[in-house]
């Protein structure tokens, strides 16, 4: 079973927008922590140094324009406008973030990558309100940087200065414009999102919908040297390269929306309570053997152990005891094959969906006790069952 991980990535950049599936972890092997703002990692995947080494190569020509005699310092000079282009990105991605805390949903991560980045939320909005407003501040705050750009970029002299300040002015419109284009990864993907939940009530409806409009614009961009071909625009093998590879990626993006969508949709069945094994409490020095037969003879398809005072310590594993040679069974405590009852391990019956999925993605086990609303024991909930449960609502 591999239901979608619980959250949002909010992905700011000329392919930003959003995935409902996996988001940059906080150990993800090919990002570096540069550190925090606001509690929030702050991460760079190792493929932005040769997106920074190629906006220098592209800017170099420009620059060497407007300053001649730069040399190859020129260079370095285009990487100090890569640098500054990223922190303006890490700004849209920072309102994410703090939209989110607003709303009360925890984030987990800030990863910059090669076309942009990534804000991972934990948990989804509650509300197609929360979703719209969530999504549209980043595009906003492009906006307005580049709007700010464009305003020193009038009154600046010429000179390489005036030079970065343009084209971070250019670069900050271009990926506010783009962001708004409805279709998911992008940001106006999930401003369509919220706005086909908000009539229809359905999240995931809106999800499926912005997420083959998605894909509808990555049928665009990758057609885009062709239709600029047939607008007279001349066209080179570049472009063709940069169209297959963004229109790759929204397509790819697109398609994890559309598939996380109906995956999600089917969540809902998954109720812990109905999903429950009857559990038998039996003392934690009881011989092993002693409480299998007790098992058997009530029909209970779980033990739970206890100690003197009657309070569950511990989850039997079934695997444990099915390894368990039947001749030291007489021989060996309950306690010997229990499972420490942590505080992840124990939860309301009544949990169910995604909340269900998501504390198991948190406290990961094969076992958990599930409690009643009196704090009595319910029953257990075993992983196997739960994977069961949602192969058979596909």
């Amino acid at each position: 079973m591999a239901p979608p991980r619980a959250g949002v990535g909010y992905r700011g950049g000329v392919a930003n927008g959003t995935g409902l599936g996996a988001p940059a972890e906080r150990n993800d092997p090919g990002a570096i922590r540069i550190g925090s703002i606001a509690g929030i990692d702050v991460m760079v995947r190792t493929s932005w140094l040769l997106v920074a080494a190629l906006i220098a190569y592209v800017a170099a020509p420009g620059i060497e324009q407007v300053s001649p005699g730069l040399g190859a310092l020129k260079y370095v000079a285009g990487v100090a406008f890569a640098i500054l282009l990223t922190l303006s990105l890490l700004l849209h991605e920072i309102s994410h973030a703090i939209m989110s805390q607003r709303f009360g949903l925890p984030v987990r991560s800030i990863t910059l990558h090669f076309i942009g980045g990534v804000t991972a939320i934990e948990k989804e909005p509650r509300t197609p309100k929360q979703a719209f407003w969530i999504a549209a501040v980043g595009p906003i705050t492009s906006l307005a940087l580049g709007g700010l750009a464009f305003a020193l970029w009038q009154v600046m002299p010429d000179g390489l200065l005036n030079f970065v300040v343009g084209a971070l002015a250019g670069t900050n419109l271009l990926v506010g414009v783009l962001n708004l284009v409805p279709g998911m990864p992008l940001d106006g993907g999930l401003v369509l999102r919220a706005a086909i939940w908000k009539a229809t009530g359905n999240p995931h409806r809106g999800t499926l919908v912005a997420g083959w409009s998605g894909r509808v614009v990555a049928i665009v961009m990758l057609m885009s040297p062709l239709i600029m071909e047939g607008l007279g625009i001349r066209t080179g093998i570049t472009d063709y390269i940069v169209a297959f590879l963004l229109g790759w990626f929204l397509w790819a993006a697109a398609t994890q929306a559309i598939v996380s969508a109906k995956v999600r949709a089917r969540l809902p069945a998954l109720r812990a309570r109905s999903l429950a094994r009857r559990a038998l409490a039996v003392p934690e020095d009881l011989p092993l053997a002693e409480s299998v037969r007790r098992a058997q003879d009530a029909h209970a398809g779980s033990l739970v152990t206890v100690d003197g005072a009657g309070r569950p310590v511990g989850l039997v594993n079934e695997a444990a005891v099915l390894a368990t040679p039947d001749d030291r069974r007489p021989w060996l405590p309950t306690s010997a094959v229990a499972r420490t009852l942590d505080a992840g391990l124990t939860i309301s019956a009544d949990i169910g969906g995604e909340d269900l999925i998501r504390h198991m993605q948190e406290s990961p086990s094969t076992e958990y006790l599930l409690l009643d609303h009196d704090g009595s024991i319910y029953g257990v909930l075993a992983t196997a069952d739960v994977d069961r449960a949602f192969a058979a609502t596909a």
